[in-house]
């Protein structure tokens, strides 16, 4: 089950993603001369930031739409898995917002990015931890469920808490120096329909063409008294886990 990604509709309905990254691009801290890798950079709006910095970017993400869209502004962006990255010490840092939960074998991603570094390189991120999303996954669940779908087969990100994702970075050789859950309730640019169609297409793709839009309306339904404010203004319950790492 992988999620299809249209650049123009990610930007339309979840631009907030990149537009809210200031905080761990400051933690990242780019140099000048730095050889960075940016994992799942999307269409490459934060690549462009860190290269604006003078730094050398490579960008890495499963989605050839995302890939093309970031290569058209001219960065060096490549289609590929982040629990299958082949570089060898090539990378001052690597940096990574709002991709990571995507990736559901974390320690492959882990080992793989240590990989990538050189030695005192510089692992920093930011991406949905414990709590994330936490109404929309019970919503998605209670639906999905409901019309047959499997429990252990409804949502698949990977929402780690700080102990679990620190253990995984200083079993793979990290030295962790910052971690922490930042609850950021985050006003969407549309409406829960859009995200919904941006982010759980693959989730409703479980069910029968005939009964996707109404297991949709349903779960808008659900969440309409929790995240809206009854004016048409949505905010989603966005918990972020940030973190900076050395290897």
């Amino acid at each position: 089950m992988e999620q299809a990604w249209d650049a123009g509709a990610y930007r339309r309905h979840a631009g907030f993603v990149s537009d809210l990254g200031a905080p761990v691009l400051d933690l990242l801290a780019p140099v000048a001369g730095e050889r960075i890798l940016d994992l799942g950079c999307g269409d490459g709006a934060l690549s462009e930031k860190i290269a604006g910095s003078g730094a050398i970017v490579v960008g890495v993400d499963s989605s050839p739409a995302m890939v093309e869209a970031a290569c058209r502004r001219g960065l060096d962006a490549r289609q590929g898995d982040g629990a299958s990255l082949d570089f060898s010490e090539e990378f001052d840092a690597v940096f990574s917002n709002a991709a990571l939960h995507w990736m559901r074998n974390p320690d492959a991603v882990i080992a793989g990015v240590r990989r990538a570094l050189k030695p005192r390189g510089r692992f920093v991120g930011e991406f949905g931890g414990h709590g994330n999303v936490a109404a929309i996954v019970v919503a998605l669940r209670a639906v999905l469920i409901r019309r047959g779908v499997p429990a252990d087969g409804v949502v698949s990100w990977y929402f780690p808490t700080v102990e679990d994702y620190r253990g995984r970075l200083e079993r793979h050789g990290f030295a962790v120096s910052s971690i922490a859950l930042i609850p950021r309730p985050t006003r969407l640019p549309t409406d829960v329909n859009g995200w919904l169609d941006t982010f759980a297409g693959s989730i409703f793709s479980l069910l029968p063409a005939d009964q996707q839009v109404p297991a949709r309306d349903e779960v808008v339904g659900l969440l309409r008294p929790v995240l809206s404010d009854g004016q048409g203004n949505w905010t989603a319950d966005y918990v972020r886990l940030r973190f900076s790492a050395t290897r």
